[in-house]
């Protein structure tokens, strides 16, 4: 019987799970902010600030591909706090920009930077005794601690001057600095343990790389399921707006609530895994998802349309702590978390011009049935991991142990 030799998910590690994740992927969720400061400062039109933000998404998303591999050996640590040097050394050359130039690299590094992170942080989810939990804490913090910088990085650049809010982000790079210490620094280990060990004397030995080496299927399924996610949740407002009649203002309080009531799916994704199989349960996480963001998109339905919303919201959490409790369960080495994580930043860099592109081309009804396909069709190398995950974890259990037999009394 194989046993994981694992860290536990102590509050430390919590925490650095949390930094890590949070910074990680900081220019995603932020980057509608981001956006509107380069806007502003450089005096740029929309598809223009799009295009420099685009750079920053880009480059996270390949620095994280390329470092998964590094991120499954021992030295995460040292790798996020290098990250966190080299985003920090961007967002302070983000803020001094006087140009375009120097603005387009300094968002390079950053997405440098923080790919570096994003690697390091990811991998370190598979290093920990549940990576079921570790996935939903580490996705409510990182949802919780976003919704802070939302407010701080505008509050920043309103109350002291444009460009400021990346000093807020170049100040939470150092703060994270200590927090991340607490990584898991190597990959699980794999032991043999006395119950077992017979069983695995005489059971056929599996090939020692197929899980750690994601196939470009299976990454390329991760990256349109968020490219159409992000896409979608890109254009939100303009729906709600647009389709349903409802104010701006309202919009973006159905939008901010969603976005909270949402956490109720990172705790529910577990609990389903538990009860009704890892499988059956993002299958349906993934149905729901993709019929939820078709009525979002096609409703004339105000109330529809928070339904749909708050929905949406939930199961897209779910799924994404299922597919990275899965990933790290099938590979404890972290780099097939750290790819997927990778693949996905890949998908938010796209996401929103691919989605831009079809709706200004073919209009909200083909762009609904559009996303629906995508989702089911991208669904579909995720769903195929996490039935070879389910089966990896039914071999980690222990085996009971065999009942005695009943003493038979004679004479």
């Amino acid at each position: 019987m194989k046993a994981r030799g694992t860290a536990a998910l102590t509050l430390g590690v919590a925490v650095a799970l949390i930094a890590g994740a949070t910074l990680g992927n900081g220019g995603a969720n932020l980057m509608p902010l981001f956006v509107d400061d380069f806007s502003s400062r450089f005096a740029l039109g929309d598809s223009g600030a799009g295009l420099v933000g685009a750079t920053q998404l880009m480059a996270t998303a390949v620095v994280t591909l390329r470092l998964a591999a590094r991120a499954a050996r021992p030295g995460r640590v040292r790798m996020a706090r290098t990250g966190l040097a080299v985003g920090l050394a961007g967002f302070v050359g983000a803020t001094a920009a006087s140009d375009l130039p120097t603005l387009i690299l300094a968002n390079l590094v950053i997405g440098g930077g923080l790919g570096a992170v994003y690697a390091a942080a990811t991998a370190a989810i598979a290093a920990t005794d549940d990576a079921d939990k570790a996935s939903a804490g580490t996705i409510v913090g990182t949802v919780a601690v976003t919704a802070l910088l939302i407010m701080a990085v505008p509050a920043a650049n309103h109350s002291v001057g444009e460009g400021t809010g990346f000093l807020v982000m170049a100040l939470c790079c150092l703060l994270a600095w200590p927090l991340v210490g607490g990584l898991p620094d190597g990959p699980a280990t794999s032991g043999t343990s006395e119950a077992g060990a017979a069983t695995a004397a005489t059971a056929p030995a599996a090939p020692p790389h197929d899980a750690a080496t994601p196939s470009w299927v299976l990454l390329g399924g991760i990256a349109l399921l968020w490219a159409v996610t992000q896409g979608a949740w890109a254009y939100a407002s303009v729906f709600g707006r647009e389709h349903t009649g409802m104010s701006a203002s309202a919009v973006s309080v159905v939008l901010a609530v969603s976005g909270v009531v949402a956490l109720v799916g990172a705790v529910l994704g577990p609990v389903a895994a538990r009860r009704f199989g890892r499988t059956r349960s993002l299958a349906a996480f993934i149905t729901a998802q993709a019929l939820s963001m078709a009525a979002l998109v096609l409703t004339h339905d105000p109330v529809l349309f928070v339904v749909a919303a708050v929905l949406w919201q939930a199961c897209q959490l779910a799924v994404l702590v299922q597919t990275l409790a899965a990933a790290a369960l099938l590979d404890p080495s972290g780099r097939l978390v750290a790819s997927l994580s990778g693949a996905s930043a890949l998908g938010t860099g796209i996401g929103p011009l691919a989605v831009g592109a079809v709706l200004d081309t073919a209009g909200a009804g083909v762009l609904g049935v559009v996303l629906a396909l995508g989702t089911f069709v991208a669904s579909l190398p995720p769903l195929r991991m996490t039935v070879a995950s389910a089966t990896a974890d039914r071999a980690q259990q222990p085996e009971p142990e065999p009942e005695a037999a009943p003493a038979v009394k004679t004479g």
